[in-house]
């Protein structure tokens, strides 16, 4: 499978070929640089690429870890909240219980 490069890139590489010619140095011999120089972007694009893709599915994963986390949070919280309510009911209770006591056994 042979990597296909832009224009803009061949260009490129006969260009940076060319400026790095030598006295003496064959047009074949400047062509197989700026082939060298092809294949070294074309490898440095893959490359990038590759780096881009795992990136990407590092950055899903933390996104994916910290909505997991969110949801137990809230999960953590409602659980909380429920145990702050229960001082209070028993507290309302105990004072319902008090003042019926007082009305059934004091009137």
């Amino acid at each position: 499978m042979k990597n296909k490069v832009s224009p803009e890139v061949e260009a490129q590489a006969m260009k940076m070929a060319k400026g790095t010619q030598k006295a003496g140095q064959t047009k074949d011999q400047t062509k197989l640089i700026a082939q060298g120089i092809r294949k070294g972007i074309a490898e440095y694009k893959k490359q990038q690429g590759k780096k881009s893709r795992e990136m990407d599915k590092q950055r899903k994963q933390k996104t994916k870890q910290r909505e997991n986390e969110s949801i137990e949070t809230v999960d953590e919280v409602s659980a909380n909240n429920s145990i702050k309510v229960l001082p209070w009911v028993l507290l309302a209770l105990s004072w319902l219980g008090f003042v019926g006591y007082l009305f059934v056994f004091h009137v």
